[in-house]
Order: structure tokens, then C-alpha cells, then sequence
């Protein structure tokens, strides 16, 4: 067992993220001590020994009082190591150095800080941005301005550390892992043409902006048709996402939403109707499971997520486990104790909308932290990796996109994580997302062929 003497301040967070490296993400067993140490000492077994110098609690020995955006790093630093699984390892805290000797390893990087402002997100609360949707922008963060976002810089870290325990001949084992794949689908809408208002507003959606006197009448058409059943709505894609999964050996999981507050970005179904209850027995009986999509303001409101949640699973008649939130509104800690407190298992919020990349620099599904509590929750984050919307901004053809998708695909399965993709129902046949319907079949085969 390897033993962990650590300063005796900020207990909780270091006891916290102590945790989420050796345990959960590496499966070492480990024991803690707090001392008067100023600085971090790793015995392992053999009585080898690391020394990693406490850069940053250091400096915030109150409880609470690193809460500040004063905290974060001005100068992130880039250097190599034979050590490290990447080039130009981001250094937030410490000079970088790293000094060998025959027994010992001195540190001078302070691992447990940076994976602890990395995954808990810290940052997002002190930094007060937000985004015409009340969202914390991709572009405050520090690893966009610093050009590693599409760096999962948590799992190098992780490799990092277990390359400095084998420097010192540690024997014991690491937790097996598995690279997988987890689809998810957020289901916003699951008609094309709900109310004769969107009809209207499809029209002069034609007329305004696509320019078009023929197109209107087209959308027209196609209402017509399909109130009269002549034609299948284009939304109504979950047969084929299901058929599209059985053929892979993959399970999808769908997230409903169960009412809302705004008539402009929810209320696009009724969970109760007919419809909707037709939709969730064919998913139940087919062996694909159904979630929760939260609506637009429910993401920090206790009463309306409740109140939503109780309502589906009245529907379904059976308790929920898992979902994501509508937009990705996300705000911390709020959002996380919210699922924590509703006893879900897992959700998977943390992605940016506009931005493709690594939000918590991890692919490794992990327990939360909340920093204001100072608790672990029991709520599990397995972060979001590809979401179609997201991508098809960053992208001009289906090309590019492969070419995207495979980029994270390929460092999701580097270190065995998890590739979380979330593919919207009403995708497959929108105008705009329509012919990357391609992509999502490109993804699943290479999944399929990496796993034969």
C-alpha cells in the first residue's frame, strides 16, 4: 500500500483529489496521512519515495480562500519529459523541474492542484463570463487561452504520475480499463411539425432567410402530409437510431424532457401524450434506456428539475439513473448536487456548446466534487466528448468532420476512456446536420473495428 503525507490544510480537497487519482482513476490502494509536511511525500512500498512540492495550497490555507480568480495560473508553462505521454505538458503550478535520484523523485509540477482545478471546475465559478444562454464560455477558460482544450491534459497527468511510480519500481497493478463508447441522444423534439405556429414560422423562415418563394409552399406540403400520415415525420428517428445500434452490439440512451417554463426553448412535446407514451414503450422494449433532459431553466432550480423528474418517471413508471442538461446549462456547483440530490447515477454535462474539446480535460468517468460543501458526490460526470452540433461549426464538409471526430476518437481510446457522443433525434434529417449522418456511421464502424 503506497502512503500519502500531505499538508494539513484545505483537508477536504486534497483528501478529494488524492482520491479521484489513486483510486479512482488509477485503482491503487493507498492510505493518508495530514501532517505539518509543507509538501506532498509518496512512499510506496519499497520505501521509495516522491516528493511533489505544494504549490498551490499552500498560498490558500482558509478553507475556501483559493476561491478566487486572483488564483488562477497568469503563465501556464509547456515543457517535455520522458515522463510524459504527450509533448509540452502545461505546467499551471511549480517551475517543472523534475529531479532524479536512485531512490527518489523530486517534483517541482503540483499534479494534485491541477487535477483538482481541471475537474472540478472550479474556475467557472470565480470567473463570472457568461454566454447569451447564462453558460461559462469556452473561451474564459483557461485552457482555451492557453490552447489545450482539445487536450485531455487530466489523462496525461495520470499517465504522468503512473510513469513516476514505475521510475521507482512500484509493482503493484493499475486498474484495467477498457476504451467503450456511450451513445447518447438528446431528444428536444420529436415531431417536425408540433403546432401550425411553427409551421407559420418555418414559412417565413423560407421567405426571410433561405430567400425562396418555392420553399414555403414545400414546408406547406409537408405539414399537410404528414398530419394526413402520407409521409413519417423526419423526427421520428428512433427506430433507426435503435437499428443503427443493435447492428453495432451498442445501447443508446435516450434523454426526454418533461415539461419547461418557456415556451421558446421548451414545451416542444408532451411526455404525457399518446405520441410520446408510443415512443418510450417501443425504447423500453427494444432494450435502450431513457434518461432525463432537463428543460432550459431547470438546471439550478430545484423545484422545476424535481418536478420533472417525478413526472417522467410517473410516465414510465420506473426511477430514472441518468441524463444531460438541456443547452448544456450547467452552473457550479448547483447543477451537480441537483442530480446528487435527486439520486441519479450518472449524467454527463460538461461539454462546451461551441467548442469542441475537453471541458474537464478528462475522458475518465469520475465523481464530482462540490467546492462549496466541500463533498464528494455520489452523482457520477462521464464527460461529454462529441456533440454533432458542435462540431458541424467547426467543420465544412463531412471530411472535416471524420477527420475532427477521429482526432478525439483516437486519444478517447489512448488511454482507455470512455467516448461519450450525443447525437440529436431530429439530426439525421435537418437541413443543416442532415448529410453527417455519414459521420455518425463512420464513428460506430471505427469503434466496431477497434474492438474486433
Amino acid at each position: 500500500m503506497i502512503t500519502i503525507i500531505a499538508p494539513n490544510n484545505n483537508t477536504k480537497e486534497r483528501d478529494y483529489i488524492i482520491n479521484i487519482l489513486l483510486k479512482e482513476f488509477l485503482g491503487i490502494s493507498y492510505k493518508i496521512i495530514f501532517s505539518s509536511n509543507d509538501d506532498y511525500q509518496i512512499v510506496l512500498p519499497n520505501n521509495n519515495k516522491i516528493t511533489i512540492l505544494d504549490s498551490f495550497f499552500s498560498s490558500y490555507k482558509e478553507n475556501l480562500s483559493y476561491l478566487t480568480k486572483r488564483s488562477i495560473p497568469k503563465k501556464i508553462k509547456n515543457i517535455s519529459s520522458e515522463f510524459f505521454s504527450e509533448k509540452n505538458l502545461p505546467i499551471f503550478w511549480g517551475t517543472g523541474s523534475i529531479s532524479i535520484k536512485k531512490n527518489s523523485i523530486d517534483l517541482d509540477i503540483d499534479i494534485f492542484a491541477t487535477l483538482f482545478f481541471m475537474l472540478t471546475r472550479w474556475e467557472e465559478y470565480v470567473i463570472n463570463d457568461r454566454d447569451e444562454h447564462n453558460r461559462f464560455p469556452a473561451e474564459s477558460s483557461l485552457a482555451y487561452k492557453n490552447d489545450f482544450l482539445d487536450r485531455a491534459i487530466v489523462n496525461e497527468y495520470v499517465e504522468f504520475f503512473w510513469n513516476l511510480l514505475t521510475k521507482l519500481e512500484y509493482k503493484g497493478k493499475r486498474k484495467d480499463r477498457k476504451f467503450s463508447m456511450l451513445l447518447t441522444h438528446d431528444i428536444d423534439e420529436i415531431e417536425r411539425f408540433p403546432t401550425i405556429k411553427k409551421v407559420i414560422k418555418g414559412m417565413g423562415g423560407d421567405i426571410l432567410y433561405r430567400k425562396s418563394i418555392i420553399l414555403p409552399f414545400k414546408t406547406l406540403y409537408e405539414y399537410i402530409a404528414l398530419k394526413l400520415g402520407i409521409k413519417k415525420d423526419p423526427y421520428d428517428t428512433f427506430e433507426k437510431i435503435m437499428d443503427i445500434s443493435d447492428k453495432f452490439h451498442l445501447k443508446s440512451h435516450f434523454f426526454f424532457m418533461a415539461g419547461g417554463t418557456t415556451q421558446k426553448y421548451d414545451n416542444r412535446y408532451d411526455i404525457k401524450s399518446e405520441k410520446s407514451f408510443k415512443i418510450l414503450n417501443t425504447i423500453k422494449s427494444r432494450g435502450h434506456s431513457i434518461g432525463i433532459h432537463p428543460s432550459y431553466n431547470a438546471y439550478n432550480n430545484a423545484k422545476q428539475f424535481k418536478k420533472e423528474k417525478d413526472t417522467l418517471e410517473e410516465v414510465l413508471s420506473s426511477k430514472l439513473e441518468s441524463g444531460r442538461e438541456h443547452y448544456l446549462r450547467f452552473e457550479l456547483p448547483t447543477t451537480w448536487q441537483l442530480w446528487d440530490n435527486n439520486n441519479f447515477k450518472w449524467c454527463s454535462n460538461l461539454a462546451y456548446a461551441n467548442k469542441s474539446g475537453f471541458r474537464a480535460g478528462c475522458c475518465y468517468a469520475y465523481h464530482p466534487f462540490n467546492i462549496l460543501t466541500r463533498k464528494k458526490l455520489n452523482i457520477i460526470e462521464r464527460p461529454l466528448i462529441l456533440m454533432e452540433a458542435t462540431f458541424a461549426q467547426e467543420v465544412k464538409s463531412v471530411e472535416e468532420f471524420n477527420q475532427l471526430s477521429d482526432y478525439y476518437f483516437d486519444i478517447v481510446q489512448k488511454y482507455q476512456g470512455e467516448f461519450v457522443l450525443l447525437w440529436h433525434n431530429a439530426s439525421f434529417n435537418e437541413s443543416t446536420l442532415k448529410k453527417y449522418t455519414q459521420s455518425y456511421l463512420h464513428i460506430l464502424n471505427k469503434y466496431h473495428q477497434r474492438m474486433l
